[in-house]
């Protein structure tokens, strides 16, 4: 892999995959849900951080999501799995076409 050189915050990403910030944030928050060092935490301060991707990471995440997305029955299997929040789980699945 070669080295970073610029990445994009995930509210950002959020907006180019037209997707909610929780959701991504969810899904990237297990490490192990994308390949090692394209999660990236940008530390603001003692306590404030700021989680970024790279366009590696980017890409995974727009590639799982689409394959995800394929119908409905693959979506909400895919939120059972990668999302731990049942509250959000709940309001996505509310927002899915039928």
């Amino acid at each position: 892999m070669a080295a970073a050189t610029h990445v994009s915050t995930i509210d950002y990403v959020a907006k180019l995959l037209g997707e909610e910030v929780e959701l991504l944030e969810a899904i990237i928050s297990n490490d192990d849900n994308l390949t090692y060092g394209t999660i990236i935490n940008v530390y603001l301060g003692p306590d404030e951080t700021l989680t970024a991707l790279t366009d590696d990471g980017v890409e995974e995440l727009r590639d799982m999501i689409q394959a995800a997305r394929i119908n409905t029955k693959t979506w909400h299997a895919f939120l059972d799995d990668f999302v731990d929040d049942a509250d959000l789980v709940t309001h996505i699945k509310a927002k899915s076409p039928r």
